[in-house]
């Protein structure tokens, strides 16, 4: 083997023992592990060349090498292919993404489970509702001047929100008002049906156009509800167990992660690579982001929404790679039918 893919070899290796170990990484171990076939000295030798290129630094006076974020990228780019999720895995994907639940059930399994297959923190992008169309609406009495106003939308998502009204609405009249707005909004996108509002109301009865008035507000909120960039999150107590990995506290990292609008914008500014993913690393990203990496993969229809993970450099790319991949595909496939 020359000089140059074995050399790449060794970075590899120490990659994966870093990753694994927590500990850096040595030339005696490297033979010992990797089977790499040359002497000790030659593995030195190599060892120097990748730290001369910037891609692996020697983290105090041990002999031992950790890598760089140079050299994680090296060997993101150099990984030819990403690997299959093992066959548990696959089975807990389908068991927790159940394509009969409604939207939010749904990215909030989703990330937790992506946050327990990687162990690092999943975000999620909303997937935006402007391709959706209205399903149907509900308007429940749940006590005297309070009204629970439900709007679910063709991909299943639904928003909720109780209403205070000046007086008690009877059944009779929330049906009629339902029936009404049903047969203006159905099948209209949020904001068709957002502009079609005031309209829809005006067959209803003088007596009850203050009430009237109420409700459709309320559904006006919900249906731009659904057209706003949202994330959502799971996973964040994983970055307390990986805190050593962090050359700072982890402060700065946990507030950048309360910022939605600063993950909103990572992930609208990362581009899918061949494999549909996206993969940013130490000092590519910004900020307080800068000590971390991020894998992002799009899904949904279009493609516009992004979810992810965030974590420290000495990350399992390969199989963090893996679980994003997936589920970012499942969840294209149930929005999709």
């Amino acid at each position: 083997m020359s000089e140059q893919p074995r050399r790449m070899q060794v970075l590899q290796a120490i990659v994966e023992d870093y990753v694994a170990l927590r500990e850096p990484v040595g030339s005696k171990a490297l033979v010992e592990r990797h089977g790499l076939g040359v002497s000790p000295a030659t593995v030195r030798n190599d060892m120097a060349a990748l730290e001369e290129e910037g891609l692996i630094m020697a983290p105090h006076t041990s002999a031992g090498r950790i890598p760089t974020d140079k050299g994680y990228r090296v060997f993101v780019d150099r990984l030819s292919e990403v690997k299959p999720l093992s066959a548990a895995e696959r089975r807990a994907v389908k068991a927790l993404l159940e394509p009969e639940a409604d939207m939010e059930q749904m990215m909030d399994n989703a990330v937790r489970l992506l946050a327990q297959l990687t162990q690092q923190v999943a975000i999620a992008q909303f997937p935006h509702e402007d391709g959706s169309t209205v399903r149907h609406l509900e308007l429940v009495s749940l006590a005297p001047a309070r009204v629970l106003v439900v709007l679910i939308l063709s991909t299943g998502r639904v928003d909720q929100r109780v209403v205070a009204t000046e007086h008690e609405a009877e059944d009779a009249t929330l049906a009629a008002l339902k029936q009404v707005l049903l047969q203006s909004l159905d099948g209209l996108t949020p904001a068709q049906a957002s502009a079609v509002l005031d309209t829809a109301v005006l067959s209803v009865p003088p007596e009850d156009r203050p009430l009237a008035d109420t409700l459709t507000a309320a559904v006006r909120q919900l249906l731009e509800a659904g057209r706003q960039d949202r994330i959502v999150m799971a996973g964040t107590a994983n970055l307390a167990r990986t805190h050593g990995d962090f050359p700072q506290s982890i402060g700065p990292i946990l507030e950048a992660l309360e910022e939605q609008v600063v993950l909103l914008r990572l992930l609208t500014e990362m581009e899918q690579d061949v494999s549909g993913l996206s993969v940013r690393i130490g000092s590519e990203n910004a900020g307080s982001l800068a000590d971390t990496s991020v894998v992002a993969a799009s899904y949904g229809p279009g493609a516009v929404a992004k979810l992810g993970v965030v974590g420290p450099t000495r990350m399992d790319y390969p199989g963090t790679m893996a679980a994003v991949r997936a589920i970012a595909r499942y969840l294209s496939r149930i929005l999709s039918t």
